[in-house]
């Protein structure tokens, strides 16, 4: 098995998006994990709804600390963006590939729902990729 990681900063919203997907849509050879290196409590409400407007269910998952055990297991890791530099996620990680994808924080609905199908975008690219 190989492991794609999801990364971002509270492990709240996109990197939980890009797993869901990923998990989704990748083929089975590979093990997908999202984390944070400041996660959050809780996963933003806004993106569970979203997500399961697109029939994915997020109820199970939570919000993780990035470690480096993740990171070295992992074939591929994916940022997901930053919104400030003291707690990027690609300061600590090498070969780190970076989609600079808005953050849905306090942001509306109609936001959210934009955010999403642009990391479906990018989560299919990247299952693409990794077929070839």
């Amino acid at each position: 098995m190989e492991n794609v990681l999801f990364v971002c900063v509270e492990n709240a919203g996109r990197s939980q998006m890009a797993e869901a997907f990923f998990r989704k849509y990748a083929p089975e050879k590979y093990n997908v994990i999202s984390a944070g290196t400041t996660p959050s409590s809780q996963l933003n409400p806004i993106v569970v709804e979203v997500m399961k407007e697109v029939g994915i269910d997020m109820t199970q998952q939570s919000p993780k600390t990035l470690s480096d055990e993740m990171i070295e297991n992992s074939s591929k890791t994916i940022n997901m963006g930053c919104m400030d530099n003291e707690s990027c996620p690609a300061l600590f990680v090498k070969d780190v590939l970076d989609w600079n994808i808005s953050d849905p924080k306090e942001k509306s609905i109609d936001d959210v729902r934009e955010i999403r199908d642009q990391i479906l975008k990018e989560v299919l690219k990247l299952v693409e990729s990794l077929e070839e």
